[in-house]
């Protein structure tokens, strides 16, 4: 059985173009990779097969689909045809615009492409526009869809506090309420979204303060018209010392920037027992596992 892992990743920066001919959205994004990593474990086996653990709640653990809509299973039979025994281990909140999901197949690509000596994939965003990034790490810009990459040098650590919420926000759903808001206001999108460059230095000065204050997400707007108390989320995290807190991709995870491990640990406290949880990137790449 061969183990690999993968980062989660919250978007520093999240701007929404317009909608291309292939159905998706120009996007301009900042990502920073997360030390919280899923985990896969796979072998060849007589039939197909997936088992989820992790440390989510079990509600959660039993939300990730074990037929071929999961998407570690995809990415298996995309680099082989031999049926494939999966273990999936989550760490990151199911549906809560963190792409765990998109985790769980980048690592299921490396441990696949080891365990058929594959040594090369370059159709990873075909499964899902998050996945190269996952693969990749770092801190990154993504243009495109989000699949063409450019890694940013951060020399620093960015303390990070993951706000959950039980009831999730389906992607399309959000963009689409993006867009009808858009539409009701005449607003046109830029057709080709900017790269924030103030935010870029801040982060190869390692500018934690600048780096809070140029973060935005366009989605966010969005996520807050179909779930108006996330607002309440952002607010308490702010109070408690957050240097910003905002939706996290497509939410409805909020996620808040704190100065310190001790204030990221304080901003935690101030939700209820297993809400919160503490965790800091950049994050390393999908990689094999001992």
């Amino acid at each position: 059985m061969i183990k690999a892992s993968a980062p989660a990743k919250v978007n520093l920066y999240f701007a929404v173009g317009p909608i291309r001919e292939d159905g998706y959205h120009e996007v301009c994004s900042v990502y920073l990779s997360l030390n919280l990593r899923e985990f896969v474990s796979v072998e060849y086996s007589d039939k197909p097969q997936i088992t989820i653990m992790g440390t989510l709640s079990q509600a959660e653990l039993e939300s990730v689909p074990t037929d071929e809509s999961n998407l570690a299973a995809k990415a298996g039979r995309a680099i082989t045809d031999r049926p494939l025994r999966f273990e999936i281990t989550k760490n990151v909140p199911v549906a809560g615009g963190m792409a765990g999901g998109s985790a769980d197949a980048a690592a299921a690509l490396v441990a696949t492409m080891t365990l058929a000596e594959v040594t090369d994939f370059k159709d990873a965003v075909s499964l899902g526009a998050d996945i190269p990034f996952a693969i990749a790490g770092g801190v990154a810009v993504g243009l495109g869809v989000g699949e063409v990459l450019t890694q940013v040098a951060f020399p620093g650590e960015l303390h990070v506090v993951l706000i959950t919420n039980p009831m999730g926000l389906s992607t399309g759903q959000v963009y689409a309420t993006l867009d009808k808001l858009r539409e009701q206001e005449n607003l046109e999108p830029e057709s080709l979204p900017l790269v924030p460059t103030e935010l870029l230095s801040a982060l190869e000065s390692a500018n934690i303060s600048e780096v809070a204050r140029m973060a935005q997400n366009d989605l966010q707007r969005a996520a807050l018209w179909l779930r108006p108390e996330l607002q309440e989320t952002i607010d308490l995290a702010i109070t408690h010392g957050a240097l910003t807190a905002m939706v996290s991709g497509s939410g409805p995870t909020i996620f808040a920037i704190a100065e310190s491990l001790e204030s990221a640990q304080k901003i935690a406290a101030a939700f209820p027992h297993g809400r919160a949880l503490v965790t800091s990137g950049p994050g390393l790449p999908a990689r094999l596992e001992n």
